[in-house]
């Protein structure tokens, strides 16, 4: 939290310095923070309805994550108080001049962005709420039936959820330019923040595996079908970004391919190789070693490395969507991710310690621990 309130001073400057550029690089971070927050609930949905070792030793970590999620509605006031200077769609004058813009007027308007983004927040804290409250009566009362409850919730859970993140992905984000669309787009968010929830969470529970109790619970078992499944997730990244180039480049349509023509000019071809090198080709390579997934040492370092690509991935998405023909970096893009993220930490690390850091009330807890054991 001290972090995160010394950066939003260092913040506070760049805004009063140059208000576009501060709001940008706010979207940036939000963008990247509640990707976590929504990633870990998604998660969470997938684990409840499918079962496995894997799902239970993070499920604290995935739980604690998303219940951040009624905070950063307020984190995302900033945003609404900076739409002019992010979204060409809220100037009228401009609106006037651009037929495109006018056609998608009744989408694209301030009232019903905000009452869109309001109910995306309801319904992802709903789910957020419902299912930790469950969890929490499971371990009180000690009942299959919260399981059957969170398990149901879970299938409709992630109807909702991948609905509202294809919608939020173009209201936050691809709006930034409204002359572009994608029908990836949504789809490849969702991929992103799976990923960015799965690393974070193996950096959290190999950090707790350090002393009592959780060394005692984390085996290298646990470790390695975290890392498989990180594996298939960098996988899955990388298949749907590559679909959407190969879909916007084979279809060669003056309405889709400035997106990329902007992105391989400028300094930001540059961007997009560390994206092919850093989000795939080395954490795939490195993810196919069994030693380098059952060893916290080397999991943990491929799984910070994974967050960092994200956060460049997110750049490379939101950037040169400002008309910034040539790559640059401010400080602020650097300052504010940590600035928001201080204070996303620290609400995280306030949520995790108000429950015990495994769901003992959990019907398969015994078995997950026994497959940690026994597992070659």
């Amino acid at each position: 939290m001290l972090v995160g309130i010394a950066g939003i001073a260092l913040c506070a400057v760049g805004f009063a310095a140059n208000r576009a550029h501060f709001f940008r690089a706010y979207l940036l971070a939000f963008m990247f923070w509640i990707g976590i927050a929504l990633g870990s609930l998604a998660l969470s949905m997938v684990h409840h309805l499918s079962g496995g070792a894997w799902g239970v030793v993070i499920r604290r970590v995935l739980e604690a994550a998303s219940r951040t999620l009624p905070f950063m509605a307020i984190l995302f006031l900033p945003i609404v108080f900076g739409m002019h200077e992010l979204y060409l769609w809220t100037d009228a004058d401009a609106v006037a001049r651009d037929v495109i813009l006018q056609r998608k007027a009744p989408y694209l308007n301030v009232p019903f962005f905000l009452v869109r983004a309001a109910l995306y927040f309801v319904l992802w804290s709903t789910l957020a709420f419902l299912l930790s409250k469950w969890s929490l009566e499971q371990e009180r009362s000690g009942m299959g039936g919260q399981a059957l409850k969170m398990q149901r919730l879970s299938g409709a859970g992630l109807v909702i959820y991948a609905v509202t993140i294809l919608f939020m992905s173009v209201d936050w984000v691809m709006s930034l330019d409204p002359h572009w669309y994608s029908t990836m787009f949504g789809i490849l968010f969702m991929g992103g923040q799976g990923l960015s929830a799965l690393a974070f969470s193996i950096a959290v529970v190999v950090l707790l595996s350090r002393a009592e109790p959780m060394s005692r619970v984390i085996a290298p078992a646990h470790l390695h079908d975290l890392g498989k499944l990180m594996l298939a997730f960098v996988m899955l990244w990388a298949y749907f970004s590559f679909s959407q180039f190969l879909i916007i480049w084979s279809a060669n349509l003056p309405e889709e391919i400035p997106w990329y023509l902007k992105r391989m000019g400028g300094g930001w071809q540059w961007v997009g190789l560390a994206l092919i090198f850093g989000h795939f080709m080395l954490p795939f390579v490195l993810l196919l070693s069994s030693d380098v997934k059952k060893n916290g040492r080397t999991l943990i370092g491929v799984a910070i490395a994974v967050i960092v690509m994200r956060m460049v991935d997110l750049f490379w998405n939101i950037g040169p969507m400002h008309h910034e023909e040539t790559f640059g970096v401010s400080w602020l893009d650097a300052v504010t991710p940590i600035a928001l993220g201080g204070v996303w930490v620290a609400l995280f690390l306030w949520q995790l310690q108000s429950r015990p850091l495994l769901p003992l009330g959990e019907p398969y807890l015994a078995e997950a621990l026994e497959h940690g054991r026994h597992a070659h």
